[in-house]
């Protein structure tokens, strides 16, 4: 009796909660992929139901990456005698507009298939459903091998996406959306592609003739506040739609906070009636970035010519609220200033996030500087704000205050800050969110050659990033990474190899041409011409 009793005790025993959860937790994962699959599935079925004709060409085998405005398939083809080759397949959703569809066909094919570019190798079209079939990349995430890169490496990548915005460039194409998720990198073959055209706008002579029609999303929203005004043609800048969400990827490394904690900005409509939204303040989800804490109070106001306002404002009355925390009845009266502004958050240059008219090839060079901060740093996506207003004082916070406002005269803009903030050295930055020893020793003016002398720690680092910096980077062990707050702006993660080959000797000439892509000045940025003839890319040939 005693003996059975002790089996019965036993069998429950062996049975422990934790052994429970894990097989729940095993279990649910296992139906969370089979849905997945159910529904990766029914979207391959939909797909061929749409365009019947893909059928006859090409075996789906999988859902690979999904957007506010398309989707992309992995398939295989008989194109020629030979092997299968693997094909993308980027689903254009039926509610984008056909003169778009065509000027991103158009980018493909004239400026694509070459210098890193993505080429086209087909379209199919079935009433208001359009796949366009482009080269297979296999390709690594920007995310998961941001840490474990070479320095040599983050060179060559630097190198390639400049040789693809020179060839784009050339041909009057400005991408607006350049992010590390849209230029592929496989990095055991070293290839490269930039791709995803769906908001390129044109130069005022672009040699992409469909992007001289296409309109964006600013001026459909001029248009139905004054159905009178058309616009057409290449007189003013074009760009595509906004994207709805931001970048998915993950952000890397523990997080670091940054100071635009309780920040107070404001934008508001000028005397020539450009510009204007309610003033608010943002709560900049209480980031420090090795700095003490910073309130930042701005408005962004227009310069320039008179220009008529809206019935409601007669133009005999002035603005009785510039440089005030308010926003006057007269301001508020007037028609909101409309600009592009497509792109992704965190990687928009400040003369787009200050709803500049007139934008050039210098954005596409503003988000590859953002890249590059994020390759020196270690921190992906370096910038992470909720709107606009956001994004603009956490650049302030990195170039400066002082900077940005002299800048932003030369495009006809005027940001008031209620203190100053001084500009970060980029060097000492990067080094301390990498995690590198303030002994480490830093190149001067060869990539080769030997140390010079040591940086410093500022003493403004706040105790949650010292505790970061002051962690070798060397402790970081394996390969994933935990998804961090939300709120934050870097995120956390463990059991990450990092590679330290030439991180110990990264020369001055990085930051020299850092500090170029990030120029406040889209006028003076450095172009991606004189990128690649940059000192930093001095043994590196085109």
């Amino acid at each position: 009796m005693e003996a059975s009793l002790g089996i019965q005790m036993d069998e429950p025993m062996a049975f422990s909660p934790q052994r429970d959860r894990s097989q729940a937790e095993g279990s649910l994962k296992k139906n969370e992929q089979n849905f997945k699959l159910a529904g990766v599935k029914k979207d391959i079925e939909k797909l061929y139901e749409a365009v019947p004709q893909l059928g006859n060409v090409f075996k789906i085998k999988d859902k690979i990456g999904e957007g506010t405005f398309s989707s992309v398939y992995l398939a295989t083809a008989q194109l020629q005698v030979g092997p299968e080759e693997k094909i993308a397949l980027k689903h254009l959703i039926p509610t984008s507009h056909p003169v778009r569809i065509a000027a991103e066909l158009q980018c493909l094919t004239v400026a694509g298939g070459q210098d890193n570019v993505m080429g086209v190798k087909y379209c199919f079209r079935k009433n208001d459903h359009v796949v366009i079939a482009m080269p297979y990349l296999e390709h690594e995430s920007f995310l998961d091998i941001l840490n474990s890169l070479s320095f040599q490496e983050v060179r060559e990548y630097m190198f390639n996406l400049f040789k693809a915005l020179k060839r784009i460039h050339q041909f009057g194409i400005v991408h607006r959306d350049v992010k590390p998720s849209n230029f592929l990198y496989n990095r055991r073959l070293k290839k490269y592609a930039l791709v995803d055209f769906g908001l390129a706008q044109g130069t005022h002579d672009t040699k992409i003739e469909l992007l001289k029609f296409v309109q964006s999303e600013a001026q459909q929203e001029r248009c139905s506040q004054n159905k009178s005004h058309i616009i057409t043609g290449n007189k003013i800048p074009l760009s595509g739609p906004v994207p709805k969400e931001l970048d998915q990827q993950s952000i890397t490394k523990a997080s670091v906070k940054r100071p635009y904690t309780n920040a107070q900005i404001q934008i508001k409509q000028g005397k020539d009636g450009k510009l204007m939204k309610q003033s608010k303040t943002v709560d900049v989800l209480s980031r420090k970035l090795a700095t003490k804490k910073k309130a930042i109070s701005a408005k962004v106001m227009n310069s320039g010519v008179m220009r008529k306002t809206a019935s409601s404002c007669p133009t005999s009355l002035t603005c009785d609220c510039y440089a005030t925390d308010k926003v006057c009845s007269i301001c508020l009266s007037r028609r909101q200033q409309v600009a592009p502004r497509a792109g992704t958050p965190g990687f928009r240059a400040p003369e787009v996030l200050t709803k500049c008219p007139n934008q050039t090839t210098a954005i596409d060079m503003w988000s590859a500087g953002v890249i590059f901060l994020s390759l020196l740093s270690g921190r992906y996506p370096f910038y992470k704000a909720s709107d606009d207003l956001t994004a603009l004082a956490q650049i302030m916070t990195i170039r400066g205050s002082r900077e940005t406002i002299q800048a932003a005269k030369t495009f006809g803009k005027s940001i008031l800050c209620s203190k100053e903030v001084p500009a970060q050295d980029l060097r000492k930055l990067c080094e301390r969110l990498r995690g590198m020893d303030s002994n480490t020793p830093k190149l001067t003016s060869d990539i080769q050659g030997p140390a010079s002398h040591q940086p410093t720690v500022s003493e403004k680092t706040d105790h949650k990033a010292s505790r970061l910096i002051q962690t070798p980077p060397g402790q970081y062990s394996g390969n994933s990474f935990k998804k961090g707050d939300s709120n934050s702006c870097g995120c956390c993660f463990d059991e990450y190899t990092t590679n330290l080959e030439g991180w110990n000797e990264v020369p001055d000439e990085a930051y020299d041409l850092l500090d170029k892509l990030l120029d406040l000045n889209p006028a003076s940025r450095i172009t991606a011409e004189e990128a690649l003839l940059h000192p930093f890319f001095k043994d590196m040939s085109l």
